[in-house]
């Protein structure tokens, strides 16, 4: 038997205690659980590094540990997904932003007997990459480094798993599994081969995910009021959607219960557009599916409703009074900070130090700025800029 490239001794699959077998390997709950056109994980292309196999967990879940431990990922608390901290405790950071994505996309990949240890790695590893503050951090960072590469933040999550972040072993990064990177870099480009199934499902989650929570969170935050959503053709029908079970009596359950509905009502349409797709290629594997160029998606009608959604947001939300103003400061915080150390290198945390030496100065420093958390670089600004320190910490 071969198990993402390695050879895997039966017996090492067997757990008991006395001669009374416990639960079943990996291998035979996949079989047992997923669709054909799912992604199995003894079918993985393996990983750079050689790893032996694990006796109870697959090469999936492996990576899924490995994003939740690394320091990358814990520092999504800290980072904003769209409001700071300045505008109270209640909305949502990047941390539960994926961890919403995640739920989400497990639900779909589990009606749909996808791959559920692929989708929660993937989900658990798409915005680990997010510079401090958001957009406008992004922003900054893109043009300071416009003549060094740009940057992405799907692209720098791939630095992170693959050089910055280091584990117990001789070789940097996290070692993850072929599919993981790879369902990563279609989220830089989107160009390529039809990715797999699990991928597709985390992207649409991700979609899914946003909308509805920056709804919640600028109404909690007094951006926008029910009754202007109402007006929406995809607010309208979730709360028709959700009226039947709903016994909101007051204004904070009615947003709470629009808020389930929107989330609610499109992976519904998700499931039914998939479920009629998918039964025509019930019997191909992943590989088929992707060269047949199978995608994924809502239905035209809801597609168009959550546009609009989408579009009301920008106009009213993203590009609110309250939040320009912040992200102006953060961009400006961000650019300073970039300015100062492209032009004193000495300053920077050691390995950042080497980085610098072994290639761009600019893209040392970038990768140090990306990786801080919002607080974290206000304090370095503060320190370095504002109090004159001669030494940036490592975060």
């Amino acid at each position: 038997m071969r198990v993402s490239g390695y050879a895997m001794n039966a017996n090492m699959l067997k757990f008991s205690r006395g001669d009374k077998a416990l639960g079943c390997s990996w291998q035979q709950r996949e079989e047992f659980l997923l669709a054909p056109y799912a992604m199995f994980a003894k079918h993985s292309a393996g990983r750079k590094f050689d790893e032996p196999p694990h006796a109870y967990r697959s090469p999936f879940q492996r990576d899924r540990d490995r994003i939740l431990h690394c320091s990358a990922f814990r520092r999504l608390s800290g980072k904003m997904q769209v409001f700071t901290g300045d505008m109270g405790d209640y909305h949502r950071t990047r941390l539960t932003h994926t961890h919403e994505v995640a739920m989400i996309a497990r639900t779909i990949g589990r009606v749909l007997r996808l791959n559920e240890d692929l989708i929660e790695a993937l989900a658990l590893m798409h915005d680990i990459g997010h510079p401090p503050f958001g957009h406008s951090g992004e922003d900054a960072l893109k043009v300071c480094l416009a003549e060094h590469g740009g940057f992405s933040h799907n692209a720098f999550a791939l630095t992170l798993v693959e050089q910055l972040e280091t584990r117990y072993t001789t070789y940097p990064g996290l070692n993850l599994s072929h599919e993981v990177l790879q369902g990563q870099r279609f989220r830089i480009t989107h160009e390529g081969t039809t990715p797999l199934l699990e991928v597709q499902v985390v992207d649409l989650a991700d979609s899914i995910a946003y909308n509805a929570h920056d709804v919640d969170d600028a109404v909690t935050l007094g951006l926008l009021t029910l009754t202007q959503l109402s007006r929406l053709d995809l607010v309208g029908r979730a709360a028709q959607w959700g009226a039947a079970n709903s016994h909101a009596s007051t204004q904070r359950a009615l947003q709470q219960s629009l808020v389930h509905s929107l989330i609610d009502v499109q992976i519904a349409d998700l499931l039914e557009v998939a479920t009629d797709k998918l039964r025509q290629v019930a019997n191909l594997d992943s590989q088929s599916v992707c060269e047949l160029g199978v995608e994924l998606s809502l239905s035209p009608v809801i597609a168009s409703e959550r546009q609009q959604l989408s579009q009301f947001l920008f106009d009213n939300v993203y590009r609110h009074e309250k939040l320009i103003s912040v992200r102006e400061q953060a961009a400006k915080r961000v650019s300073e900070l970039f300015e100062t150390l492209v032009s004193d290198p000495s300053m920077l945390p050691v390995r950042f130090l080497d980085h610098a030496q072994a290639g761009e100065i600019e893209t040392a420093v970038g990768y140090y700025i990306a990786g801080m958390t919002d607080r974290f670089c206000d304090s370095q600004y503060r320190g370095l800029i504002e109090l004159g320190a001669t030494r940036a910490l490592d975060w």
